[in-house]
């Protein structure tokens, strides 16, 4: 039997707030994880294997700059078209991407010219979108990508596990390079802006 933490103890471990480590836990990514009272216990090698997973490739990219998609937990929507808005690794691939495909605030020509939006929850690539070429914009100024693909999605973070949906070679390699990494980006909104090549280039 491993060590368990405590959420407060597993965020110091990885460095990052509370709110952020439970994000993970509430989407569901985190395996073996147990209960005491209200109280949630991660093993210690779970956490461990989160803090190791490694940066993403993005110089692999052949664009100056991509955009990524921040989502929180996946949470009932108010929208008619779709149950859910945000992530959760239990959601079946349709009702993910139904999740995830909008309406976002964002600069939807600079969003599709990077040709992938990896989405990430507590900074971690939870899922990867293609297919944004084409955009629609609602009433409040917000862009949805219709044509939007889910390539794949993370089911457990810490081995990590994922499941490729696409049949498309180049939506697989994109997934495959990108699901599981860690991904830092600052942004306001829930789309933010990363450059892929360090400036030496």
């Amino acid at each position: 039997m491993g060590m368990l933490l405590t959420t407060g103890q597993a965020a110091d471990e990885l460095g990052c707030a509370v709110t952020t480590f439970r994000r993970l836990v509430h989407a569901r990514l985190l395996p073996g994880l147990s209960h005491r009272g209200v109280r949630v216990m991660t093993p210690l090698h779970v956490v461990q294997a989160l803090s190791a997973r490694p940066n993403a490739p993005l110089q692999q990219l052949d664009r100056p700059e991509i955009a990524v998609l921040r989502v929180d937990a996946a949470q009932p929507a108010e929208d008619t078209d779709r149950d859910w808005i945000g992530f959760a690794a239990d959601l079946t691939p349709d009702d993910l991407l139904k999740a995830l495909r909008g309406w976002w605030r964002c600069d939807a020509a600079s969003a599709a010219a990077g040709g992938v939006l990896p989405v990430t929850l507590s900074g971690y690539v939870v899922a990867v979108l293609t297919g944004l070429e084409r955009w629609e914009k609602n009433s409040e100024g917000r862009h949805a990508f219709p044509d939007a693909r889910l390539t794949g999605y993370v089911t457990d973070l810490a081995t990590p596990h994922t499941s490729i949906t696409s049949s498309l070679e180049s939506d697989r390699q994109l997934a495959q390079l990108l699901l599981g990494t860690r991904l830092a980006s600052h942004s306001g909104g829930a789309i933010a802006y990363v450059t892929t090549h360090t400036a030496a280039d």
